[in-house]
């Protein structure tokens, strides 16, 4: 339509339908002849106004909004604005308990198989590890359960309804925001925090049944395999041989370790599920306790660079110790000093050449410093590689017994180390596990060389009375101290081939074997991949670390005399 002319009254338009004004804001003025062509809003012309009387119409419109507000509230229901278009906002509602008769609503869309809770607790959107919920449809962790939260978004998004607190095990059901009760999921809580009961933890190593994981393969509780994630496999090897330390298991099984730090909780929760019956999957993942180790190694020790195993597995005993509320000074303060700890005496002293003796380097007593030292890990050295080679023009790998290395500890044969010689004693009361440490490697400002030495051993009587010195107060003279191989980490090296100069480097490879007490075999574990050997073939390998039990001796009845 064109455009009117400024002369045109409005009357002589055509008339066209237009929605009226809900609420007249502007009183009618009466008829006035028009003024510089202004029109009023009713189709009557207006007339310039003044400030004042604008004024008194703002004060007339607060009236009438307050006596519309009035009005509304004395009547219920009554809309103010009167305006029928625009939705109200209200809040979600939430639910305190399902309806009648839906108390299993969406339990239907809950997926076992993709349900993994090895991993660290993190919100997958604010990666914030406060208030963590479990999708239990995809898997994926969310923070919170609010309205403005994580896991209330993902509910509405991807139509996803059931999310389990990994902190209080309790289940949801989003947006609605009520509890489920329900046994059909305590397979589900159980898998999140493995709880087993004081008879079944003593049963472990006399009863142990063959379970199956929800895609039917077969594990034995134990012995499962642990995700080698990038490079944790030095990680991994440690780990399963301290869980299959009975003390040392059935502590981090069975006490309550809510109030201690977070290395001592998430060890408990690893082992809980090494030894799970009732595991959806027939392996587990270190991820969430190698993260804690990462932070608090200053990334010493992480997923994605290879380490020691002995190197790791001293910093860990000793950083367990202190979260366990350990002493640095006093001994036997944790479990771990309890199962591991012992003395060993050191005698020292400096090297002389004397021309008396043939120039000959000589240990005097008299000249002798003596100190007792504690230990963790008693380290064991292995004779030097040879040089030649035999007629096949291969190298030679020689064989050592275990016997022989712990001769280090008879107090007699003696070490040169720096500008000393050292003999050293083991004193009573020996630990009940004892670690060895076999000295494979060693490091100069040039090279890094490794000693392929085999060390053969059997797995059951290592006498160690003659390493001992004798106390008749502690042990009677004469009697003997045996021990059993309880877990052994060999190492392997392999040829890999890389872009260095040489064309090939060697990549070390870890294992452990375990000796299942209940079955009373050996089972070997390399990350994923378990097997079944035999007792006789453990030495084949290069022994690196070994934890040895204690043998309790049958008491003798006192009512019997001597012969």
């Amino acid at each position: 339509m064109p455009k009117r002319p400024a002369e045109q009254p409005l009357e002589d338009l055509v008339a066209a339908d237009s929605p009226a004004s809900k609420r007249a804001r502007v009183e009618d003025v009466p008829d006035e002849p028009q003024k510089n062509g202004v029109p009023a809003a009713n189709g009557h012309l207006m007339t310039p106004r003044s400030q004042e009387e604008d004024q008194i119409d703002t004060l007339s419109a607060a009236e009438q909004r307050h006596e519309e507000l009035e009005e509304a509230a004395a009547t219920p229901g009554a809309d103010i604005d009167g305006d029928d278009d625009e939705p109200a906002i209200v809040a979600p509602s939430r639910q305190a308990a399902p309806t009648e008769g839906y108390s299993d609503l969406y339990l239907d869309t809950i997926d076992r198989k993709v349900l993994d809770f090895d991993f660290e607790k993190l919100c997958s959107v604010t990666l914030s590890n406060i208030n963590v919920y479990a999708c239990l449809v995809c898997g994926k962790y969310y923070q919170g359960r609010g309205p403005r939260s994580q896991a209330y978004f993902h509910a509405l998004e991807e139509n996803h309804h059931v999310y389990v607190n990994m902190e209080t095990k309790k289940v949801y059901v989003l947006p609605e925001g009520y509890e489920v009760k329900s046994a059909s999921l305590d397979d589900i809580k159980f898998v999140v925090d493995p709880r087993l009961s004081k008879d079944e933890v003593m049963k472990l190593d006399r009863e142990q049944k063959t379970c199956w994981d929800l895609l039917g393969r077969k594990y034995i509780p134990g012995f499962v395999g642990m995700n080698n994630i990038k490079a944790n496999d030095y990680f991994n090897v440690v780990c399963h041989a301290l869980a299959h330390v009975p003390p040392l298991r059935n502590f981090f099984m069975l006490e309550d370790l809510s109030t201690r730090p977070q290395l001592a909780q998430r060890f408990s929760i690893l082992v809980r599920k090494i030894w799970n019956p009732r595991a959806f999957k027939s392996h587990v993942s270190p991820h969430e306790l190698l993260q804690e180790i990462a932070l608090l190694s200053s990334k010493r020790f992480t997923l994605t660079t290879q380490s020691d195993p002995v190197d790791f597995l001293s910093w860990f005993l000793n950083h367990l110790h202190l979260s366990l509320g350990g002493s640095k000074t006093k001994p036997g303060t944790s479990i771990i000093q309890r199962v591991f700890q012992g003395a060993l005496k050191i005698e020292s002293q400096l090297i002389t050449a004397r021309a008396d003796a043939g120039d000959r380097l000589r240990f005097e007593d008299a000249a002798v410093q003596t100190e007792i030292s504690r230990y963790l890990i008693l380290t064991l050295d292995l004779p030097p590689r040879p040089v030649f080679k035999d007629e096949a023009d291969q190298n030679i790998i020689p064989q050592v017994p275990l016997r022989e290395i712990l001769e280090k500890y008879d107090g007699v044969k003696a070490q040169e180390r720096l500008n000393k010689r050292q003999r050293y004693r083991l004193l009573h009361p020996l630990p009940p596990y004892l670690l060895f440490h076999i000295k494979r490697f060693s490091k100069n400002k040039f090279v890094s060389e490794r000693n392929p030495t085999i060390v053969t051993f059997n797995t059951t009587g290592l006498d160690m009375a003659p390493f001992v010195e004798p106390n008749p107060s502690l042990h009677p003279t004469g009697e003997p101290i045996i021990y059993d191989l309880v877990a052994n980490i060999t190492h392997e090296a392999v040829r890999s081939r890389d872009d260095s100069v040489e064309g090939e480097a060697e990549r070390k490879v870890w294992r452990v074997q375990l000796r299942d007490k209940a079955r009373d075999e050996w089972v070997e574990v390399q990350d994923l991949f378990v097997e079944k050997i035999l007792a006789e073939t453990l030495y084949t390998k290069e022994s690196y670390v070994q934890v040895w039990e204690r043998r309790r001796m049958p008491a003798k009845s006192k009512g019997k005399g001597k012969v």
